[in-house]
């Protein structure tokens, strides 16, 4: 599932350069996030898991985030800061990787 504001682009630019099939796209509310230390899409993306484990790779994350997530989603989930400056690089890649390898164990 997409996560960004590059809403269904995301399919068309992301997908094939990541070698991803079409994935749902997140659609945000409306409404504002009160202003505070927790990203405006925290809340959303732990109410759409929906109790299910999950990855989230984002260049806005902070340990705020990864608190939110810890106290209000029962299910295993990797919130991962991406460095804006270098994008999606080998390194996130293999954080993810061996949190899938440390899910199947």
């Amino acid at each position: 599932m997409w996560a960004t504001t590059w809403g269904d682009d995301a399919n068309a630019c992301l997908s094939p350069w990541l070698g991803l099939p079409r994935l749902p796209v997140v659609r945000w509310p409306d409404e504002d996030e009160p202003p505070g230390r927790v990203h405006w899409k925290t809340r959303p993306l732990v109410a759409r898991a929906a109790g299910r484990p999950f990855v989230w790779l984002d260049d806005e994350l902070t340990g705020a985030d990864r608190d939110r997530v810890a106290l209000h989603h029962p299910a295993a989930a990797l919130p991962h800061r991406v460095d804006h400056r270098r994008g999606l690089t080998e390194d996130d890649f293999a954080v993810v990787r061996e949190w899938l390898r440390a899910r199947r164990r």
